[in-house]
C-alpha cells in the first residue's frame, strides 16, 4: 500500500510538472481538463514507451563508468520530450477543437433540468410544424409564395405553438415589405387569447403591486377582465378620486414561458439562416433578435410605465393631436400596470362614416404624430399596429401599448431629416451622403456606384405615377446591404415602425400616399429649422460649443509664436503611438523571429542527424546525432509556440 501511494504521488508530481512546463513554453492558458489529459499522455508515452526503448541496451546490465554520462544525457533528453509531446497534443487539440467550442465539464450538468425542458419544448414545436406540413420550410424547400394553403398552415401552427409564436405572427402580419399578401391576410387572423385568471388571483397581484388591500386602492375593481391574452389580461377600475383606469396584469409564469420560447425562436432563426436562401434574404436572425428585445420589454411593465410617462410629457410640451394614457407608477410594478383609461373604441372596429370622419385626415394626423415623435420627441411607438390604435370619443386617435419604443438622439434625428429631404429632391448623391454619414462607412465603398444605385432607385419609385409605397424601403435596404453600409439599429427601427404603420394608414384610407405625406412633413421640418428663432437657437448652441476652444486660442497662439521666435518650434511624428498597435507589431515580430529560429534549428538538426561521423555516445547513438535530437526538440518547441499563438488567436476571432 505505501508503495502504491508513493507511485501515485510520483505520477501526480510528474504530470503537474509536465503541464506546467508545457503551459509556460506555449505561453497560452488552457483548461485544467486539457492539461490533465495531455500531461498524462505525455508522461505515459515517455515512461512506458520512449524511455524503455532508448535504455534497452542497459536493461540486462549496469552501464560502465564511461557509459554513465551518455545514459544520463539520454535520460535528460527523454524527460524533455514529455512536455514537448504534451505541447504537440495541446496544439493539435486547439486546432481541431478550439477553446470554448465545447462547454467546460463543470457546466455539463448545470441547468440540466432547464435544458431538458427546452429540448422537450423544441421537439414539441417541431412536432407542430410537422403536423401542419411545414417541415419543408425548415429544410429550405422552395414553396409557392402565393400558396394560400401554406399560409393557412403557418397561421395554425403559430396559433398552436402558444403565446410567443402568436406574438411573432402578429408582428409579421404587419410586415407587408417582407411577406406576400396571402401570408399577411392569414397571419392577421391570429388572436392572442387565453383563459382569464380568477378574480381573486388578479386582485392578489394588484395588492402586491400597490402594497395595500384592493379596497383601499380602488373605489371599484371589476374582477372580470375585458380582455385576456397569453401574457396579460386587462381589467377596468375606478380610483377613489373618480378617475377611470385600466389595470394590466401579467399572467404568472409568462416571463419564463417567453424566455424559453425566445430561445427556440433564435435556434430556428439560426437554422433557417444557415440552410435556407429565403431565410438569409429576409434576415431572419435580425428579425428574431429584434423580436426578442421587443417582447422582453413588453413582458416587463415597468418599461412600459416609464415609456408612457416620457411620451406623455413630450406630448404636453407640443400639444399633440394624439393622446396616450398616463401611468400611475405608484400603483404599478413589473407585473401590474395601472394607467389612464382612454374613452373610445379600437380603430379597427370604428365606423368612420357613421361619425362623419375623413379617413384620409385621420391617417395624415396619425402619420404627423409618428413623425413628431421621431423628429421632435426622439421617442416613438415602435409597434403601431391596428390593435394599438383607438378612436376616442372626441374623434382623436389614441395610442396605447408603449411596451416597445424607439429612441433617436439629436444627431440621428438630423440625419433622418437629411434623408427625407434627399428623397424629396430625388438627389442620389445627397441621399448617399446622408446614409454614409449616419452609418459605418466600409473601406471598399464604391461611392459612384452607390450614388447611381440610389438615383436609379428614386427614378423608379418617386416619379409621377409610380405610386410609391412601403416596399420602397425594402429595396432601399437591399441597396444599402449590397454596398455594406451598416445602418444604426435606432434608425432601422424608424423604418420598421413606418412599415408597420403603413397597414393602419391604408386601412383608414386605401388611397393614402405615405411617401407624399412624408415629403410634406420633411419640408415642414426643414422650414421650421430655417425660421429665425430656430436659426438663432442653432447658432447659440454652436457658439456655446465653441466658447471653451475660443478662450484657449489666444494663449495657444502666443505659445506658438514664442516658440517660433526662439527657434524652438518643432514637430513630432509619432509612429505606433497606441499601445495596442505596439503590442500587435511586437507579436508579429516575435512570431517571425520564432519561425526563423525554428526553421534554422530544424535544418541544423537534420544535418547533425545525418552525420554519422564523430564520437559515439552509445553503441547506436553518436554525439552529433544527440545534438541533432536536442536541436530538433528546441525547433519543435519554437514551432509549437508559433502554432499555439496562431490557433488561439483564431479561436478568439471566431
Amino acid at each position: 500500500m505505501p508503495e502504491l501511494l508513493l507511485t501515485l504521488i510520483g505520477i501526480a508530481v510528474n504530470t503537474a510538472a509536465v503541464a506546467y512546463v508545457a503551459t509556460r513554453l506555449l505561453d497560452v492558458r488552457y483548461t485544467v481538463w486539457r492539461l490533465l489529459v495531455v500531461s498524462v499522455c505525455g508522461y505515459t508515452a515517455i515512461q512506458y514507451g520512449l524511455l524503455p526503448a532508448l535504455l534497452e541496451p542497459f536493461r540486462h546490465r549496469e552501464p560502465t563508468g564511461d557509459e554513465i554520462p551518455a545514459v544520463l544525457a539520454l535520460w535528460i533528453l527523454v524527460l524533455v520530450c514529455a512536455p514537448v509531446i504534451a505541447m504537440v497534443l495541446l496544439v493539435v487539440w486547439e486546432a481541431v477543437v478550439p477553446t470554448g467550442a465545447v462547454p467546460p465539464v463543470r457546466t455539463w450538468f448545470k441547468g440540466l433540468r432547464a435544458r431538458l425542458r427546452r429540448t422537450r419544448r423544441y421537439l414539441q414545436i417541431l412536432a407542430i410544424a410537422a403536423r401542419h406540413g411545414l417541415t419543408g420550410l425548415l429544410r429550405g424547400r422552395r414553396q409557392d409564395a402565393q400558396d394560400a394553403e401554406l399560409a393557412r398552415a403557418l397561421r395554425r401552427a403559430l396559433d398552436d405553438a402558444g403565446v410567443t409564436f402568436v406574438k411573432l405572427g402578429q408582428i409579421l402580419s404587419t410586415r407587408r415589405d417582407l411577406l406576400p399578401p396571402a401570408y399577411i391576410a392569414e397571419l392577421a387572423k391570429l388572436q392572442d387569447q387565453a383563459a382569464p385568471l380568477r378574480g381573486t388571483d388578479a386582485a392578489r397581484l394588484v395588492e402586491a403591486a400597490a402594497g395595500a388591500p384592493i379596497e383601499e386602492v380602488f373605489a371599484r375593481f371589476d374582477p372580470e377582465p375585458v380582455a385576456a391574452a397569453s401574457i396579460a389580461q386587462v381589467h377596468t377600475a375606478v380610483l377613489h378620486g373618480g378617475e377611470a383606469v385600466v389595470v394590466k396584469i401579467r399572467r404568472p409564469g409568462a416571463a419564463q414561458t417567453v424566455e424559453r420560447d425566445l430561445d427556440i425562436i433564435r435556434r430556428l432563426a439560426r437554422r433557417l439562416d444557415r440552410h435556407t436562401e429565403w431565410g438569409r434574404s429576409m434576415d431572419v436572425r435580425g428579425l428574431a433578435d429584434g423580436f426578442a428585445e421587443a417582447l422582453r420589454e413588453e413582458v416587463d411593465f415597468t418599461v412600459e410605465a416609464r415609456n408612457l410617462a416620457q411620451v406623455a410629457a413630450a406630448h404636453d410640451r407640443r400639444r399633440a393631436e394624439v393622446r396616450v394614457p398616463r401611468p400611475h407608477a405608484d400603483l404599478s410594478d413589473e407585473r401590474v400596470l395601472v394607467m389612464e383609461r382612454l374613452p373610445g373604441v379600437p380603430l379597427a372596429s370604428a365606423r368612420l362614416a357613421d361619425r362623419g370622419l375623413d379617413g384620409g385626415a385621420l391617417a395624415a394626423a396619425l402619420l404627423r404624430e409618428m413623425f413628431d415623435e421621431i423628429m421632435v420627441d426622439g421617442i416613438f411607438h415602435a409597434d403601431p399596429h391596428p390593435g394599438n390604435l383607438m378612436l376616442l370619443d372626441d374623434d382623436r386617435i389614441g395610442l396605447i401599448d408603449y411596451g416597445s419604443v424607439g429612441r433617436l438622439d439629436r444627431d440621428l434625428r438630423t440625419s433622418f431629416e437629411a434623408i427625407l429631404l434627399a428623397v424629396d429632391r430625388q438627389d442620389g448623391p445627397a441621399l448617399a451622403d446622408a446614409l454614409v454619414a449616419v452609418s459605418t462607412r466600409p473601406d471598399e465603398l464604391d461611392q459612384v456606384a452607390f450614388e447611381r444605385a440610389l438615383g436609379s432607385f428614386m427614378a423608379r419609385h418617386l416619379v409621377p405615377g409610380a405610386a410609391p409605397g412601403i416596399r420602397m424601403f425594402t429595396e432601399l435596404f437591399r441597396i444599402i446591404a449590397k454596398h455594406r453600409i451598416v445602418i444604426p439599429p435606432e434608425l432601422a427601427a424608424v423604418f420598421r415602425a413606418l412599415a408597420t404603420l403603413e397597414g393602419c394608414l391604408t386601412a383608414l384610407d386605401p388611397g393614402f400616399d405615405l411617401i407624399d405625406t412624408a415629403r410634406d412633413v420633411g419640408r415642414r421640418y426643414a422650414e421650421r429649422r430655417m425660421r429665425p428663432a430656430a436659426v438663432q437657437e442653432l447658432v447659440m448652441e454652436e457658439v456655446a460649443d465653441l466658447m471653451p476652444v475660443l478662450r484657449k486660442l489666444p494663449r495657444r497662439f502666443d505659445r506658438l509664436f514664442a516658440a517660433a521666435e526662439s527657434g524652438q518650434l518643432t514637430a513630432n511624428v509619432r509612429l505606433l503611438a497606441r499601445a495596442e498597435d505596439r503590442r500587435v507589431v511586437t507579436a508579429w515580430l516575435h512570431q517571425i523571429l520564432l519561425t526563423v529560429l525554428a526553421a534554422a534549428s530544424g535544418l541544423m538538426a537534420v544535418m547533425l542527424l545525418g552525420n554519422e561521423t564523430g564520437p559515439d555516445l552509445t553503441e547506436e547513438l553518436g554525439l552529433y546525432q544527440f545534438f541533432g535530437l536536442s536541436l530538433l526538440l528546441i525547433a519543435s518547441v519554437m514551432a509549437l509556440r508559433v502554432l499555439a499563438d496562431i490557433f488561439t488567436r483564431r479561436g478568439h476571432r471566431d
